[in-house]
């Protein structure tokens, strides 16, 4: 997940936000290794709280990485729903809010390989909990939110395919569909 946050969200700007709290090590790493729902939402609350309850110069923001389940893109939806409903049972929703990571990642009205998809893909399953103050700083320094998707799209055509496998983030990240023979 380093690497994939080193290579491609920083390496190529994907978020314009993420190398300086990756430099200061504001970013917390959370390993859940369950597979089903439950004990997923259990370690969210507790790392929300922990989140909540940290400085953010110490812990600005929060990775809740998934390594052995939810591989199926569906069930991770699923999961991402439950998350935001115990964001607002939590009462935390003015506080926070829960980004999205899959290496199937794919937007409604995507194809599976169209590289837009990419700006959500990551090795595994995770959950990025951000803090809304932090989001109101970065509109603040950066106004219009669309022409960092807009630059993220153009940086990913340009890349291509081959050129996001070789960042060597793993199979399912850089793979194109393979042609029928």
């Amino acid at each position: 997940m380093r690497l994939w946050l080193e290579r491609a969200v920083i390496g190529l700007n994907l978020c314009p936000f993420a190398k300086a709290v990756h430099v200061k090590q504001q970013v917390h790493h959370a390993v859940c290794r369950a597979t089903d729902a439950e004990p997923v939402l259990e370690v969210l609350r507790a790392e929300l709280l922990a989140l909540q309850a940290s400085d953010p110069e110490v812990r600005e923001t929060s990775l809740l990485i998934l390594p052995e389940g939810f591989a199926d893109f569906v069930d991770f939806n699923e999961l991402l729903v439950r998350a935001d409903r115990l964001l607002r049972k939590s009462r935390l929703e003015q506080e926070f809010q829960i980004a999205s990571f899959h290496p199937d990642y794919q937007f409604a009205d995507a194809a599976p390989h169209e590289l837009s998809n990419y700006t959500n893909r990551a090795p595994y399953p995770t959950l990025h909990l951000l803090r809304e103050a932090s989001i109101d700083k970065a509109v603040q320094a950066f106004p219009d939110a669309a022409e960092i998707y807009e630059k993220n799209m153009a940086t990913l055509e340009q890349l291509g395919h081959a050129g996001w496998a070789a960042l060597g983030l793993g199979e399912s990240l850089g793979t194109p569909p393979q042609a029928n023979s």
